[in-house]
């Protein structure tokens, strides 16, 4: 695949989930969403507000986090975060699986979950990707979870929060697409830190990447070539 520098910056959330951050740590992310024209900003939620602001005029969309990153929230309070942020501007909804009850079998509980979350979002027009934090789970149980993800009704299966043990693997790209389909969409995030990383994800199969060096590896595009 032949992407311009244009194009691989639409596959990117611009992210910046640090619990450290700060609202001039935000604003930074914003103005270089703009300058690189990703496909969104992706921040916790209590930053959907001002990013939301921060980006308007633009295409790029405000994405958030939810149940995030342990996924061990009730689904009650899920939905009502997920409504919350939504109201406060948020486009695309990122909500992290009831992890332990996938590993306990409990298919149902976790059906539920996404089913609940996706609904509610769907309800406002807006779009669920749902992490199902492949470094804790073995390849059968990321097998089930992105099929759970699909019958959720969610829109995305996304690989990791960040904030587990390691990020996205380009095998477990290829792993979830076996599971989902070719036309059910994966997000690739967490661990990418140059250009090989991200292409690595694309041709596995990736449609979205959440990487907070999006700087840096569209640069490195940019130097390398006009096109990657």
């Amino acid at each position: 695949m032949t992407l311009t520098v244009a194009q691989l910056a639409k596959y990117m959330d611009h992210t910046m989930l640090k619990p450290e951050a700060t609202s001039a740590m935000i604003d930074k992310t914003v103005a270089e969403a703009r300058e690189y024209n990703t496909a969104s900003v992706c921040i916790n939620p209590y930053w959907v507000a001002r990013v939301h602001k921060g980006l308007e005029g633009t295409d790029i969309a405000t994405c958030t986090v939810i149940g995030f990153p342990l996924g061990a929230s009730t689904t009650t309070t899920k939905v009502f975060e997920t409504n919350d942020a939504i109201d406060n501007g948020a486009d695309e909804i990122d909500m992290v699986i009831n992890i332990g009850e996938l590993k306990s079998n409990n298919d149902e509980a976790v059906l539920a979950d996404i089913k609940a979350v996706a609904e509610a979002t769907h309800a406002k027009g807006k779009l669920l990707k749902v992490i199902i934090e492949n470094a804790l789970l073995t390849d059968e149980e990321k097998r089930r979870a992105s099929e759970l993800t699909v019958k959720g009704g969610a829109d995305f299966v996304k690989t990791s929060t960040g904030f587990s043990t390691s990020g996205a693997k380009a095998e477990d790209v290829r792993l979830m697409r076996e599971a989902v389909g070719p036309d059910f969409k994966i997000k690739a995030a967490g661990g990418m830190h140059s250009l090989k990383d991200a292409l690595a994800m694309i041709d596995a199969g990736a449609n979205r990447l959440g990487v907070s060096a999006s700087v840096a590896i569209l640069e490195e595009a940019k130097a390398q070539t006009a096109t990657v």
